[in-house]
Parts: C-alpha cells; sequence; structure tokens
C-alpha cells in the first residue's frame, strides 16, 4: 500500500486554512528573447518543504525552464542540450512548425546530444509552452520539472492597451500537483498519480505574488498529469478572459469560473483596482467541478469495479483551495485600468470549404463499464498507438472536420499538434464564448459527450514525419491513448524520381508505375506503405520494369532497391 506524504498534507494544511498566509513567493520564470537560444535540460534540487530536499529535472535551472519570448515572422534558431542521462525530446506545444521541428515522439535527443531546431514564427500572439514528448516518458520527465512557457507577440496584440509588463503587471503562471512519496521525493509511477496531493504554481508550493493594483494579465497554463482546476477568486469577482489556447479572443467574456484542462493555457485579466492592501486568491473550486473531470469529488469511481487508484484518499479532489495568492500593493508609474472592448481580428474557417471529415471514438480498452472503464488503457477507434503505424494522411491545405466522442465515465483533453481550430460544436450545442477563439487543446466530456472542430492543415507537408494527436491527461497518453498523422503534398511530387540506383515514374501513380534501372542485372524491389509494412517485394532481371499498384489503397509508398529508397503516391 502506497505511504501518504506527509510533505503533501503539509502542503494541504495551508491551502484549506483561511487562517494561514501563503509563504513563498512565485518564481517568475527568467524570460529569454531574440533568435538564438541555449536550453540545457539538467538535474536539480528543490525545497518544496524547508529542509527536505527532493530531485528534480529543469531547463537552464534546477525545476521548470525559462520563458521563451517569439516575434511573429522572425526565425528561431534553438539549441538544446541533454544533460539528464536519459533521451528525451522538446514539443513545442500549440505552435505551428514543421514535423521535423516539432519535437514529438520521432525526434529523440540522446543522452549527452544536442538538438538544434530552427523555425520560423507563425503564430499570432498567445502563450504556449514546451515539455518532454518521448513515448514513455513523457509524465516522468513533466513531473520532474521539464516545461516552461512560450510567449509569442506580434504586432497587432502590441497595438493594444493590455498589461505586457513581464512579472510585474503580466505573469506566467503554471498551476501542477505532484505525488510526493514518504522520503520527499516526486513519485512518477503512474499507478501513484492519484495521490497528487502537492499544489505547485511555477513549482512554488503556497505561493503568493505582490500584484499592482490595475488590470493585471495572468498566463495560466495546467501542466498537470491529470488534474483539471476550476478557476476563480477568493472574492467572487468576475475576470475577463481575454486569450485562448492559439491566441487572443475577438473580445473578452467575462467569467467567475474557468475551467483548465491539463494542456490548455487561458490568458485572463483580474481587476485589482482599489484593493491596494487586500489578498485575493487564485483558487480551484474543485466541490463544483464537473462530472466526470478529474478533480471532481464523487463522480469517479463508484460505477466502476475499478476506481483510480487513491482517488477517494486524495484530499484535493471535489475541494476548494487556493491556487496562487495576489497581495495587491500600489499601481505601477503607468497602469491599465481597463480592458479593451475589441481584442484579435480573428477569421474563423467555413464549413463550406471542408474537404473531408474524421470521426474519432474515445473508450477504454474493456468497455466503458468494464474494469479498466475509469483507469484504462483508453484508445481511439479501438487501437492503442503503435509508433510504426500512421493513423491518418492528410493532404496538403486540406480544410478538416474532426469530431471526437467519448465512450468513457471520464473526460479527456484532446490535443493535436501542427494547428489550431475552431470549435464547432459543443456536447450537442455552441462553445462558450471563452472557447470560441483557436484552440489546440479541448475536454471531451464524458458519457457520449462529442466536440466538433475544423482546421486547416497548411504550409508544411512531410511523409517521413507525423504530427501527433493525444489525451494530455499523461497517463491516458502513456498508456496508448495517442495517434499520429503525416500531411502530405501531392502536388509538390516531382512526376519523375531520380536517384543513383533507379527511376521511377510517373509520380503520382493511379495504375502503373515503371522503374528504370540504371545497372541491368537481378534486383529485388521492396514496396512499404507510410507504416513501414510490406506491401509487395518482387525480383527482376532487366532494365526496367513496370508494376501494377491499381489495387494499393491511396496514400504514400515506398520503392527500395538495395540501400536506395524513393517515394510515390497513389492517387
Amino acid at each position: 500500500m502506497k505511504t501518504i506524504n506527509t510533505l503533501g498534507l503539509l502542503s494541504l494544511s495551508f491551502l484549506f486554512s483561511t487562517t494561514i498566509i501563503a509563504q513563498n513567493p512565485l518564481v517568475i520564470p527568467p524570460a529569454l528573447s531574440g533568435t538564438d537560444f541555449d536550453l540545457t535540460i539538467q538535474h536539480g534540487s528543490v525545497e518544496f518543504t524547508p529542509g527536505v530536499t527532493t530531485s528534480t529535472m529543469g531547463v537552464n535551472g534546477d525545476i521548470l525552464g525559462p520563458t521563451l519570448i517569439f516575434t511573429q515572422g522572425e526565425t528561431v534558431n534553438i539549441a538544446v542540450h541533454n544533460e539528464i542521462g536519459d533521451t528525451t525530446t522538446v514539443h513545442w506545444h500549440g505552435m505551428h512548425i514543421p514535423a521535423a521541428m516539432d519535437g514529438g515522439p520521432h525526434t529523440p535527443i540522446p543522452p549527452g546530444t544536442t538538438w538544434n531546431p530552427t523555425f520560423t514564427i507563425m503564430d499570432h500572439a498567445s502563450t504556449m509552452w514546451y515539455h518532454p514528448h518521448l513515448m514513455h516518458k513523457t509524465n516522468t520527465h513533466i513531473q520532474m520539472g521539464i516545461a516552461g512557457f512560450v510567449i509569442i507577440k506580434d504586432a497587432e496584440e502590441a497595438a493594444l492597451n493590455l498589461p505586457r509588463t513581464y512579472g510585474v503587471d503580466d505573469i506566467p503562471v503554471v498551476f501542477q500537483t505532484k505525488t510526493i512519496d514518504e522520503n520527499g521525493q516526486i513519485d512518477t509511477d503512474m499507478a501513484h498519480a492519484g495521490m497528487d496531493t502537492l499544489v505547485l504554481a511555477n513549482g512554488t508550493p503556497n505561493a503568493y505574488f505582490d500584484a499592482p493594483a490595475q488590470m493585471f494579465r495572468v498566463r495560466m497554463l495546467d501542466a498537470s498529469s491529470e488534474r483539471s482546476y476550476n478557476i476563480g477568486l477568493s472574492n467572487n469577482a468576475p475576470f475577463v478572459v481575454i486569450g485562448s489556447d492559439g491566441g487572443l479572443l475577438t473580445s473578452g467574456t467575462p467569467l467567475t469560473r474557468l475551467l483548465i484542462s491539463p494542456g490548455e493555457r487561458y490568458e485572463i485579466i483580474i481587476d485589482l483596482s482599489g484593493l491596494e492592501g487586500e489578498s485575493v486568491q487564485i483558487m480551484n473550486y474543485g466541490s463544483a467541478m464537473p462530472a466526470g473531470v478529474y478533480g471532481n469529488a464523487t463522480t469517479l469511481g463508484p460505477s466502476s469495479p475499478d476506481p483510480i487508484p487513491f482517488y477517494y484518499d486524495n484530499p484535493l479532489n471535489g475541494s476548494d483551495f487556493a491556487l496562487l495568492t495576489l497581495n495587491v500593493g500600489p499601481q505601477t508609474a503607468n497602469p491599465v485600468l481597463s480592458t479593451p472592448q475589441t481584442l484579435a481580428a480573428t477569421t474563423d474557417l467555413e464549413y463550406s470549404s471542408v474537404d473531408f471529415t474524421r470521426q474519432i471514438l474515445m473508450s477504454p480498452v474493456g468497455g466503458m463499464m468494464g474494469p479498466q472503464g475509469l483507469t484504462g488503457p483508453f484508445q481511439f477507434n479501438g487501437n492503442l498507438f503503435d509508433m510504426n503505424v500512421v493513423n491518418y494522411e492528410v493532404d496538403l491545405n486540406n480544410t478538416e472536420v474532426w469530431t471526437i466522442t467519448n465512450q468513457s465515465a471520464i473526460s479527456h483533453p484532446f490535443h493535436i499538434h501542427d494547428v489550431q481550430f475552431n470549435i464547432q460544436e459543443y456536447d450537442g450545442g455552441l462553445p462558450p464564448p471563452h472557447m470560441q477563439g483557436w484552440k489546440d487543446v479541448v475536454l471531451i466530456p464524458p458519457f457520449m459527450g462529442t466536440v466538433k472542430f475544423i482546421t486547416k492543415f497548411e504550409d508544411f507537408a512531410d511523409p517521413d514525419v507525423p504530427y501527433m494527436y493525444h489525451c494530455h491527461i499523461l497517463v491516458h497518453e502513456e498508456g496508448g491513448m495517442m495517434g499520429q498523422f503525416v500531411v502530405i503534398d501531392r502536388e509538390g511530387v516531382g512526376s519523375v524520381i531520380e536517384n543513383e540506383t533507379f527511376s521511377l515514374y510517373p509520380n503520382p501513380a493511379s495504375e502503373n508505375i515503371r522503374i528504370e534501372l540504371n545497372n541491368v542485372g537481378s534486383n529485388e524491389i521492396t514496396i512499404r506503405d507510410i507504416s513501414g509494412r510490406t506491401v509487395m517485394v518482387l525480383s527482376i532481371n532487366g532494365a526496367s520494369t513496370s508494376l501494377d499498384v491499381s489495387s494499393f489503397i491511396p496514400g504514400v509508398y515506398f520503392v527500395s532497391i538495395g540501400n536506395t529508397t524513393a517515394r510515390f503516391i497513389k492517387d
């Protein structure tokens, strides 16, 4: 039986107390700007509780990493040094960049090596983040502390009268919970994820921040393994949501509660005017957490023979507790005292332009009411993730509608790489206003909840390196709740493929392909599909041959002769 840690319970004594003031100043990550960035993934240590040293990992420091400031239109060059003695990756979550630079599981960084991605910033002003994405190591490396913010700036956002003095009236805050073992160490065993009783803001327990009495911007990120947060203020005052994952909304949306799930970001403005000398807490109102969301008090487990381990022993679940205390002080020299009525000018994608539709069914292995109905593993369309199987081939410049249906008893935050999307339908109705902007993560409700979104796959095509889509509950992702797709440029493929061994044409092909060898003799030809499965093997004697590919499923194929490989597209 797992021993309940004293560090987590000590932390909880502060969280639930109304008489004890938050003890630790919020750590604001250092900001790096420019076009050249040097990042070192390293070991570190912190004291979540005085006198107890906890081993961690971080980027350029003990835990978490610097905030990277990117500017739209600029090309950045990044050196990522891996010094943790274990293979990892760095994924630029939410960013529209080439697949080879995306940092998914197909782009590992072995220990002691350096990865050098370079890409042009094409996204609008927004709050993104970076984190590891290696299969079977994502949860461990994020829980140990490898993660950081990306803030993208552009001219449109710069023209608005918004708070943007970093670390003063504009702060990034990542909310996380961790399981701490009896020795004071981070427990990354996914079987123990349900005892995530240590609550952190920017790696800081019981955190406070001295905020000015004016409009105050908070860029929130949920980087927990499983936990969602029902955000509200301790005084129940409304705050204004100005941005979601992919950028600013067209106008601000006032709310008193905001649900944020793993992987999601929201930018909010809190009006602290007239509150100098007072304290306001950013709270998680777990007592009002929607049904089926991790963090709810009662809806996860009783109907299943196998509830989430430790879920009902965790005092955070169903509880209201502070995430960050804002101690309100004097205004700055040039305070922002109002929120603009109009924010970003966005153009939604039109349903009339849709080229393709896809359906994804989320389900637990063994069925919704089976013994794994809440614990997983969970799957997409009846399949667990396979690194060697490409689930979808997407044509470059396709506008597509994806419909995600959740046939399980727990909500799943669905994330897709490469693109931002517009939600068209949320569980049978229109999405609420704060979810009508650009998104890359959306929480899919349980018990056949459905979300439909529209997106466009443009700019980048690579038949060899996939992008991912997955549940951002890391325990589910690691268990196989992930798929992958490649973007194919069918028009950009040359009609004749030539190399030192052979020529191949036409390309694309519908009925036959012709192969002409540069060296006459006996040669074995192997054709594989994009998943690596062999679909044809034959030997030829002579200088040329014609192959019937009319029965091939449309997609990308690879022709290998000796050590030389060329690809063609079957229409």
